[in-house]
């Protein structure tokens, strides 16, 4: 399995079977994002939660590419009535796609999609386990520090742990050591950072703080093996 971060919480993930994932698709309006929502590839899209920074681009990929959208039943309700396919979850429930295994974890985050200048509140907010290939990684989604990240650690060994960093809207720098700390993951790289000015955060700084060689800055668009962690 090979992952790649494209600004904001978008990574992008392919599996050893050439199975191409995106989590997160936020692409127009982001300026960090290096992707093109007309032309990228995706056979599933999973979201996190509903915010319009998450969801981005969902609607039009997923009509291109035919892909399935994976997220709460809520926010997949919302893409069905639209005549996308979509699988429903909902926290503490997993299940076996031909692509991989996602485990849906809690996230203490709201989850609002606005429509017509609107918000509408569509679920829960979560984290993300995603298995494959004899590798795992987790997607924390927009989340506070919550002490059961130790049982996440718990569950399953974790190659990657992806985390946000900004701050305000989520755990800053500092939270997410301690986040790091109990999800002993391999390796953890930062997300959810510099997109705008509130969210700015030194990225490397936060590696650093970490133990030795388990933190590790993605560039935008860099590609991470796991399968060599």
């Amino acid at each position: 399995m090979k992952c790649s971060w494209h600004g904001q919480s978008c990574i992008k993930i392919v599996t050893d079977a050439g199975k191409q994932i995106l989590i997160d698709p936020f692409i127009t309006g982001n300026d960090k994002s290096d992707l093109d929502p007309k032309t990228v590839e995706a056979d599933a899209i999973i979201l996190t939660h509903a915010h319009n920074d998450h969801i981005g681009d969902t609607e039009p990929i997923a009509k291109r590419t035919g892909a399935l959208i994976v997220s709460n039943v809520e926010i997949a309700e919302f893409f069905s009535s639209k005549g996308l396919q979509t699988h429903g979850m909902q926290m503490g429930g997993k299940h076996q796609f031909d692509f991989g295994e996602i485990k849906m974890t809690p996230a203490i985050h709201g989850s609002s999609y606005e429509i017509d200048g609107k918000p509408f509140t569509l679920g829960l907010a979560a984290g993300i386990i995603f298995s494959v290939d004899g590798q795992t990684i987790y997607h924390a989604g927009d989340t506070a520090l919550f002490s059961d990240m130790k049982l996440i650690g718990a569950y399953q060994p974790i190659d990657v742990a992806f985390l946000p960093i900004g701050d305000n809207y989520t755990m800053g720098p500092e939270d997410a050591t301690i986040a790091a700390s109990y999800l002993k993951a391999k390796r953890v790289v930062p997300i959810h950072y510099n997109t705008f000015p509130l969210i700015e955060q030194d990225g490397d700084a936060f590696c650093a703080g970490l133990p030795h060689e388990q933190g590790k800055v993605l560039e935008i668009g860099e590609e991470m093996d796991v399968s060599l962690i």
